[in-house]
This record gives structure tokens, sequence and C-alpha cells, in this order.
């Protein structure tokens, strides 16, 4: 386990600002920084990152991080996971502490599973340039597509001995688990129990994720046995660490130039990412044969919104073209599509021309999507019913398109092009954006049915963050007596979490005569404390509690401490709360300043109270309306009933409200 202290020299050290932008593209926006959201689907931008605050917060979704947190969502990692991974980032000496066993048990499989796929890219890699087979085999066939030492290098490629157990018998000897070795993918077991490499004999890919960790490999059969051979390449199994549907084979050489270029290239193969690369052209990657996923395009959206298809000019080219399209427009993704040449694929035309030229074949020939939907769909078409089939394809894209003026646009362009009337073609359009709203809204009334309503924004958020993209905003409602209750709840933590130790009573005189100052979590906490009331979430207690216990601490900053919090709940809950959700809402922000301050917090405490006296009343009068035939009792409901009513109005009356009769 990690130390304290390395843990604190890992936070210390970590900028938001370098962490998120390993992952998202950042634009300056005066203080901030400002990009699309990593954690949900988005087209416009409502994703900041505060370097003065070291945090990051979405507006749409309400995700909200520091750089720890940040890398253990976005990454999927446990915390000693997210802190060596920063650790590493910083080039920081990772100190650790003996683990207790139920810490050993409990350490994640994933880390284990990283460091047996570096091992195994090594290990390929050494093969492929130290040993006899390696070099005779697998550098002949990499120097026959052309590639150079430094893009072998830079791709980390490799070469597994053709020998079934070679790679097993070293992983073993240096000390690996065979659970390992078998969760990755790197092995199987026969019938008889005896572990055999799976990738023996072949050129080795490796696959890393965002982040450069080896995430999986694909491995290329060679020699005579690829005759007959239809699958030519295997790819690791889906596992702890790697799912097909979410990774892109060379995103992690690309991703600077993407976000450079504002552009990125997409490919079927390996080795057309690479000698794009080796041409000059780094802002491409694969899907390597797949069905493009929406997690692939919200990945690419992360880096850019602009994608060209680059695939051969053959049947399996425009097929391959063909699919994903739909999914690239409802992303507010801008597609081009390419076809090159006859007899061309991008490996073999980057390894024919230089960058600038690729570049400029690349705008000479590239066609709108919609066009080379139309183009291709409908050429040499004459039969009505698969001519009406193909209008319907080309239209459909089109209804995906959210834009309504680019939609608009394309329906004018096709109308014009197909010779059909455009009023027909919008009628056609309209049944099918009607058709998705009507799939989309079953599929979030299934959701929720699921989830129930347990995921509900602690503050009471309904608006527009949950609305499924392409339907009609639902109007706006006041909130209801609970979500105002955790509203006020949440800002009472929040004015915790912000201004903790600020005092906002000075010399205030005591029951023995003596004097004191009560900063603002002492205030709330004994307020609260004075009749018992505490908050529906444990976590916001022990924030509270922790605040009080804190309080005469030398130089106690609330925000901070909660922040670097080591417990992540309480870090995540307080992150979230430095951004201040409510600051666009007039009359919520916690404004600084003593007696400003003091006011609000006096006024948040006396809400919760009210909230607390008003679920009171509530209860007690379903009780009034349950008891029959118990006098005695119906009389002691009564007289609390009566009590409870006094004190709602005795504190409307100090909120300033007009008082219940």
């Amino acid at each position: 386990m990690i130390d304290h202290a390395t843990i604190e020299r890992i936070k210390d050290a970590a900028n938001i600002v370098d962490v998120v932008s390993e992952f998202v593209s950042l634009k300056k926006v005066g203080a901030n920084y400002k990009g699309l959201c990593p954690f949900h689907n988005e087209k416009t931008p409502s994703f900041y990152v505060s370097p003065a605050r070291g945090i990051c917060h979405c507006f749409s979704c309400g995700k909200s991080a520091n750089p720890v947190s940040f890398i253990m969502e976005h990454e999927q990692m446990t915390y000693p996971e997210a802190l060596r991974w920063l650790a590493n980032k910083y080039h920081i000496e990772i100190h650790e502490r003996e683990m207790s066993d139920e810490e050993k048990r409990e350490q994640n499989d994933r880390e284990s599973m990283f460091i047996v796929n570096k091992w195994a890219m090594d290990y390929f890699h050494d093969i492929l340039l130290n040993d006899v087979d390696g070099r005779a085999v697998g550098m002949q066939y990499f120097r026959s597509r052309g590639f150079r030492d430094d893009i072998i290098e830079k791709f980390h490629l490799g070469f597994a001995p053709a020998e079934r157990t070679a790679m097993t018998r070293a992983a073993l000897d240096k000390g690996f688990n065979e659970k390992y070795l078998l969760s990755t993918g790197l092995c199987f077991r026969r019938d008889n129990g005896e572990l055999m490499d799976k990738y023996s004999g072949r050129v080795m890919f490796p696959w890393l994720g965002v982040n450069g960790n080896v995430r999986a490999f694909g491995g290329r059969l060679l020699d005579s046995r690829t005759k007959g051979v239809q699958q030519k390449y295997i790819n690791s199994s889906d596992s702890e660490i790697y799912h097909k549907e979410k990774e892109l084979y060379g995103i992690y050489q690309a991703k600077k130039a993407i976000a450079k270029e504002d552009c990125v290239y997409m490919v079927e193969g390996y080795t057309d990412v690479i000698s794009m690369h080796q041409c000059g052209i780094e802002n491409v990657v694969a899907n390597s044969g797949t069905a493009l996923s929406f997690h692939q395009i919200r990945l690419l959206h992360r880096f850019t919104s602009n994608i060209v298809l680059l695939y051969d000019g053959d049947a399996a080219g425009i097929h391959a073209a063909m699919r994903g399209i739909d999914m690239l427009l409802a992303e507010a993704m801008k597609v081009k599509v390419l076809l090159l040449p006859d007899g061309d694929d991008p490996d073999s035309f980057a390894r024919k021309h230089t960058a600038d030229d690729f570049r400029q074949y690349i705008l000479d020939h590239q066609m709108d999507v919609i066009e080379f939907k139309t183009k291709f769909l409908l050429k040499g078409v004459t039969d009505p019913i698969k001519r009406s089939e193909a209008i319907s394809s080309i239209v459909k894209s089109i209804s995906v398109i959210e834009d309504q003026i680019v939609r608009a646009t394309y329906l004018q362009d096709t109308a014009h092009r197909i010779g059909i009337n455009e009023a027909t073609l919008i009628a056609t359009m309209n049944k099918f954006i009607r058709s998705g709203q009507e799939a989309q809204a079953k599929e979030q009334q299934r959701q929720q049915q699921q989830q129930g309503q347990a995921d509900a924004r602690q503050d009471g958020q309904q608006g527009l963050q949950g609305q499924v993209p392409g339907r009609q905003p639902e109007p706006l409602r006041p909130a209801t007596p609970q979500q105002q209750a955790k509203k006020v709840e949440y800002m009472l933590v929040q004015a915790v979490v912000r201004h903790g130790e600020q005092i906002i009573y000075d010399n205030v005189e005591t029951a023995d005569g003596q004097t004191m100052s009560l900063n603002v979590a002492q205030y709330i906490g004994y307020d609260l404390g004075a009749d018992e009331l505490t908050f529906s979430q444990p976590v916001y207690n022990r924030i509270l509690q922790e605040a009080v216990d804190h309080s005469a601490d030398p130089g106690f900053k609330a925000e901070e401490y909660f922040m670097k919090h080591p417990d992540m709940e309480v870090s995540k809950v307080a992150t979230e709360m430095s951004f201040d959700r409510f600051q666009l809402r007039k009359g919520a922000k916690l404004r600084t300043g003593e007696e400003v301050l003091r006011d609000q917090v006096v006024h948040l405490v006396l809400d919760f109270r009210k909230d607390y006296v008003m679920e009171k009343l509530k209860k007690l009068k379903t009780e009034i309306a349950q008891t029959t035939g118990d006098d005695e009792k119906m009389m002691a409901l009564l007289k609390e009933y009566q009590e409870m009513q006094t004190l709602r109005n005795t504190i409307a009356k100090e909120l300033g409200n007009e008082i219940i009769v």
C-alpha cells in the first residue's frame, strides 16, 4: 500500500489541466479551460477545468473530479491504480507500507493484468529484435511492408516464437501467475491442463489505450499457413482491461496529432495506421474491421468532431464505409469519405506518396457522406423497389442529424440530386425522427423503471441534462418539498466544504460568561446538534463532524482538506461542491464576507429546520387520520401537531415568510 507521504506528494504534483489534457482536447477560456465532457455524450462543450482550484466540472451532467478521481472515473481504475498512474506521469518514486492480508486480497487484478501485458509487449519486441527466428521471420515481414526501425519502436511491434510454449515458460520463469496469463488471453489451457501460447509464430501488434497502458494484442499469421486461412489475424478476447468496442488501434500514438489537426482519419487495419504514420500522417486510427461503436466515436469526439473514412475502393471498402455512418452523424461528427483507387488501400497508398501528396489527394477526392451514400446506393439502380429502399436509407441518415439547418440543407441537395420532390423527403424524414424519438422515449422509460429514482441529482436538478437527444425539452416544474429539502441539505454541506473554517460569529458570550468564536462548521454542527438533527446522507454527516473536529487545527482549510481527503467518497463530494452548482441561479450562490455568509448560513439552517418540521407535520397528520378508538393517543398526537405548527410559524417568521395559519 502506498504510504501517506507519497500520496500527498502525488496529489501536490498532479496538475488538473495536464491530467485532463491526456484525454480531452481543451481550449483556454479566460482563467479556465473548456472541452467536451468525457463522461457523457455531448455536442457542445460544457466541461470546464479550473487550474486555480485543481478540479474539473461538467455543467451538463454534473460530474466533478480532482486529478485522482478523474483518472479513477475515466480509466475505471481503483484508488491505488490512479495514484500509480499519476506517480508515473510525474516521475514520483512510490514508497509503500506492508499491506495487510485483507488489503492484499482486495488488490485489483487489473493492475496485474496490465503488468503482464506490458511484459509480454516487451518480450515480443525483444524476440523480434534479438532472436534468430524473430529477425528472420518477423523482421523480414515488417521490412517487406517497408516499416522503418523508428516506426517499429513507436508501435512496439514484436514477434511471438513459433514454439507453442516459449512465451508461457518465459512468463512463468519471471514469476507471473498463470491466472493472469489466461485472463489477458496470452495463453490458453488444453484439455490435458497444459498451458499454450495463443500467438505462436505471429507478428504482434500491441493495443495501447489512451493513457498508454497495454490493453490487448493482435497477431498476424505468417508464411504458408496463411494459404486458405480466412482469419489471418487473431485479437485478444474481451477481458477486465480490454473491451474491443471501446478501443481504437493507434489512439495513443495519434491523440496529440488529432487534437492539433482537428481531424482524424479512420482506416481498417494495423498496417494502414502504421504506414500512414511512416508517411507523416499521424492523426489516424483503426477499428480493425469491427463495426464502429458509440464508445469509439465518443472517444474520438473528445479530440475532434471531424472524421474522414479512408477505405479501399472495392466493394468491401464501400461496405465498410457505409457501416457506422448513421452513428457518426448522430454524434454530431462531420463526416467525409474517401475511397482510394482500385488496388490500393491506405497502407499501399501511403507507401507510394509523401504526407503532403496524401493530404492533397484526400482534399481533392473526399466526398461528403450524404453525397457518398447517394452516389453508391443509387448507382445503376433502376428497380423502383430497390431505388426507394436506397433513398430511404439516405433520408434515414439525414434524419439522425440534430442540427436542423444541416438537415434542411442535406434534404434540399439530395432532392435536387435524385430528382424527388423535397416535401416527400421531408415527410419521410419526419417519420424516421418520430420513430427514433419513440424508441428513445421507451428506452429511457425502461432505464428509469430499472433504476428508479435513486440516481436523481442531490440538488433536485431536473432541467434538461437528463433528456434524451432529439426529444423536445420537458417543461420546467417547481421543485417538490423533498427535492427542496435535499437542495437545502446540499447547500448547507457545501457551505461547510467551501467556507467551513470561516468565522461568522466573533466573541460570542456563552452561558457561563465566557466568549468564543464560531466558524461556519461549528455553527451548523452546534445548532443542529442541539436538537439531534442530522443529514439524510452519512457522508454529509461525516464531512460536518470532521470539519468541526478540525476547526481548531492551525491553518485548517476545509475545501483543501476535503478535496484531498483519502476517502474517495468524501473527496468526490467535496470536489463536486467546490464548483458551486447553484452559482448560476439567482440568490443561490454562497457569497463571501462575514456578515453576508453568516446571514446565508443562518437562513439555510432555518430552512433545514423548517423542512424537518414540515416533514414531521406531514407524518403526524397521517398518524392522526389513521388513529381511531384511542383517545389518549389522539390527544397526544394533536398536542404534538399543535406544537409543530407553532414551531413552523416561528421559523417562518424568522425567515421573513408569511406565517402559516
